[in-house]
């Protein structure tokens, strides 16, 4: 057992505490928040190296032993997910310094966004799926206020759209870990793996394994994603920017652990089901992508898009497919934070979300240009950046896994992609049509966030190589459940 295990999820969650306790100081939060983001960060690099060396690293809360107690468990795949996400959390905190508001930043801003991370770390890190549940709605209670905080219109109207759906789902969430443990006698992931692998996958089993994925994918955006453009281009820049780059991820990792490691045993009917639903999704998110004219909308489709694209490849079960999910998982946490944070600064500096209403940014502001561009390309997984090798390994995993007609889907939509996110620099950026008002406006402030992920998505995409053996470590993990069995069993045998 490892200790280091608790750090990501224990650092946050007390900072948020200790804020609630001085809340009128919001320097302090300012402080604490960003020191808190990189000391997870810090305790997840040192993780990583750890479960390079060592294997998966788990811990058993309170010295129960695993299937009886409270498991954490970090596997590589988990670790790189908390690392990418202590970075976006850091940029998007950055960004909200300047842009956020004080009287948001007096209502609790700062802890709500420290809980939420904890929602998300944690969610990664348990070994347990009701316990998953219960990350999943401290990451979703924070969300709830987040969303509406502020209190205008557009706010309230979306927040309780998307706290409906959130509710319903989660109600369906406990139906299925309720059915789940009145036919397996277990919840600890490991054990669940084991004692269906044992009871064998069909009838009821197979049903219960859909169950699962409807709730997931109602969290993730995944086909059943009616609420999330609206829910996402309500709130202000930096919170929408932290949904559109963490939320939707929990989601999708949800449905990747759980179809790797648990109902694994008849993709032929699961992991179709999951094909279908991505390219469904991944259709329908391009066509709203092309079919606006406003930079909230284009680029909230945007991230249904990329649900889709993503779970193409864990559809394929395969190690292509997989090893594609994960860069693009990475690589789309990133890009999509940077491209709402971009969203966020045109609408600042031109006060509307209207393409036709405005152009010629590039004039005025060039380094913004130039990033909205390189975002564009990224996005579109245009080489060399950081787009490209996720959708390279995600289209030869669904040839080899047989969806041809998947990856086709993923191709073509990738061009819609392209088309609608130049459509924003085009009429955007490009023409002289600027108006006086627009140069009184600064960017001061926000383009250090904007920097750090720029120059993120371009690493990662020239410098790929560098990730490639903890991409490789994690989707070993993945493919071969056994490795996170051994790690949380050790070396009982359990039934």
């Amino acid at each position: 057992m490892n200790n280091f295990v608790i750090l990501p999820i224990i650092i946050p969650i007390i900072a948020g505490m200790v804020m609630v306790i001085f809340r009128k100081r919001i320097i302090f939060h300012r402080y604490l928040s960003v020191c808190s983001i990189i000391a997870v960060g810090i305790v997840t690099l040192l993780l990583i190296l750890q479960i390079d060396q060592e294997g998966v690293q788990t811990l058993q809360l309170g010295g129960w032993e695993a299937p009886f107690g409270v498991s954490m468990v970090a596997d590589m795949f988990a670790a790189l997910l908390i690392l990418t996400t202590c970075v976006v959390a850091l940029c998007c905190l950055l960004y909200a310094f300047r842009s956020i508001g004080q009287e948001r930043e007096n209502f609790y801003f700062y802890p709500l966004f420290m809980f939420l991370i904890t929602g998300v770390i944690g969610s990664f890190m348990t070994g347990d799926i009701f316990n998953l549940f219960v990350c999943f709605e401290v990451m979703l209670v924070s969300s709830y206020v987040l969303i509406s905080l502020g209190g205008t219109g557009n706010q309230l109207r979306e927040s309780i759209k998307y706290i409906l759906v959130n509710i319903i789902s989660s109600f369906l969430f406990l139906v299925a870990i309720a059915f789940l443990y009145a036919m397996t006698g277990t919840l600890n992931f490991a054990h669940l793996s084991i004692r269906v692998a044992e009871a064998g996958q069909d009838g009821l089993m197979t049903v219960v394994a859909i169950l699962f994925l409807i709730v997931f994918s109602l969290k993730a955006g995944l086909f059943l994603f009616f609420w999330l453009p609206g829910s996402y281009s309500a709130p202000p820049t930096a919170i929408a920017a932290i949904f559109a780059a963490l939320l939707t991820k929990v989601g999708i990792y949800a449905i990747i652990r759980v179809f790797t490691l648990v109902f694994y045993h008849e993709p032929e009917v699961t992991h179709l089901l999951i094909g279908i639903l991505a390219g469904f999704t991944m259709i329908l998110g391009a066509v709203g992508a092309v079919a606006y004219w406003d930079i909230k909308k284009i680029i909230t489709y945007n991230v249904i898009v990329g649900v889709g694209f993503i779970l193409a490849g864990a559809a394929s079960l395969t190690a292509e497919g997989l090893t594609g999910s994960l860069y693009y998982l990475i690589h789309d946490m990133v890009v999509k934070a940077l491209i709402f944070l971009l969203g966020g600064t045109v609408i600042h500096l031109t006060g509307t979300s209207r393409l036709k209403d405005f152009s010629g940014l590039i004039r005025l502001y060039p380094g913004l240009g130039w990033m909205f561009f390189i975002a564009a390309l990224s996005l579109s997984g245009i080489p060399p950046f950081s787009g490209f090798l996720g959708k390279i390994f995600i289209t030869r995993g669904t040839f080899e896994a047989g969806f041809i007609w998947l990856g086709i889907i993923g191709l073509l939509t990738s061009l819609m992609v392209l088309y609608s996110i130049m459509k924003i620099f085009i009429n955007g950026f490009w023409g002289t049509d600027t108006s006086e008002e627009n140069e009184k406006r600064t960017t001061k402030g926000l383009l250090l966030p904007l920097g750090i992920l720029t120059m993120l998505t371009i690493t990662l995409g020239l410098g790929a190589e560098g990730i490639h053996h903890y991409v490789d470590l994690a989707v070993e993990g993945l493919i071969n459940p056994g490795n996170y069995i051994e790690a949380v069993f050790g070396t009982r045998s359990v039934h």
